[in-house]
C-alpha cells in the first residue's frame, strides 16, 4: 500500500489543523484505494488533526530517546502513542543538523518507538557536500547502521530525503530516487515489512514522475503538505 505522510513541521495551530482535517475529509470522501494517508502535526494539534472516520493516521514528528523522567520539554513515545499516533518520524535531517541528533541517540529513539508500539519513519539522506564528493552510498550505509538493533521483522518505513532537496525546490530526479531506493532495498533486504519513501521538494507537478519512475512506496512531504489541495493532489498521483 502506498504511503503519503504530511510533515507539517512547526506550522498550524489547533484551529488551523482542525480546518485542514475538515477540508481533507471533504475532498477525499472515502479512503483512497491502495493509499494510506498520514498527518504529522505538532504535538499540540494531534487531536485536532485526527479523523473520526479513520481515513488517515497520525504521526508525531519526534519522540524522546528516554522512556520517562526529569526531561523537561520532552515527549515520550508512549505519550505519543496514547495521543493517537501510529507512526513517529525519527532522524529527520533538521533534527540531525539543528539539534545534533546522532546515530546512538536515534537508535534509542527507535527502541522507544518499538516499546510503545509506534512504527518508525526513519529518515536518511546525503548532504550536498556528500553528494558532490561521491559519498551518497557511504552515507546511506552509515545511516542504515543505526537500524542494526531494530527488530528485523517489525514494520519499518524508511524515508530517503536528500538534504540538498529539502525545502530548496530542487527535487531529486526520478533516476536519483530510483538509485537510492535500489541501494536501500539491498541494504535492508533482511526486512520483510519495509516501505521506502522519497522526500524533498515533492510537488503536485513532479509527484507522478517521481512515484512512477522511482519505484518508491510513497512520499514524506514537507512544505507542499501544508496545502490541503496540494497534499490531496500528490496523494492521488
Amino acid at each position: 500500500m502506498l504511503l503519503f505522510v504530511a510533515n507539517w513541521k512547526m506550522n498550524k495551530t489547533r484551529a488551523e489543523a482542525r480546518a485542514y482535517a475538515a477540508d481533507l475529509g471533504a475532498r477525499i470522501g472515502e479512503k483512497i484505494p491502495g493509499h494510506e494517508l498520514v498527518l504529522a502535526p505538532a504535538f499540540t494539534a494531534l487531536d485536532a488533526a485526527r479523523d473520526p472516520g479513520e481515513r488517515w493516521s497520525l504521526a508525531c514528528q519526534n519522540v524522546s530517546a528516554e522512556s520517562s523522567g526529569a526531561f523537561t520539554g520532552e515527549v515520550s513515545a508512549r505519550m505519543a502513542a496514547e495521543a493517537g499516533c501510529r507512526y513517529a518520524i525519527i532522524g529527520h535531517s533538521e533534527r540531525r543538523r539543528l539539534f545534533g541528533e546522532d546515530g546512538p541517540m536515534l537508535s534509542r529513539k527507535l527502541q522507544r518507538c518499538r516499546e510503545a508500539g509506534l512504527t518508525p519513519i526513519y529518515c536518511l539522506g546525503e548532504t550536498d557536500d556528500e553528494r558532490e564528493a561521491g559519498l551518497t552510498s557511504a552515507t546511506l550505509v552509515r545511516q542504515v547502521e543505526t537500524l542494526e538493533k531494530d527488530p528485523k521483522n517489525s514494520s519499518l518505513v524508511v524515508a530517503y530525503e536528500p538534504v540538498w532537496a529539502i525545502g530548496t525546490g530542487k527535487a531529486a530526479t526520478p533516476e536519483d530516487a530510483a538509485s537510492a531506493r535500489v541501494h536501500l532495498a539491498e541494504l535492508l533486504s533482511a526486512r520483510p515489512n519495509l516501505r521506502i519513501l522519497y522526500g524533498g521538494s515533492v510537488t503536485p507537478e513532479n509527484a507522478a514522475a517521481l512515484l512512477d519512475e522511482s519505484g518508491m512506496d510513497g512520499f514524506l512531504i514537507g512544505g507542499a503538505s501544508l496545502s490541503v489541495a496540494a497534499f490531496e493532489s500528490i496523494a492521488r498521483a
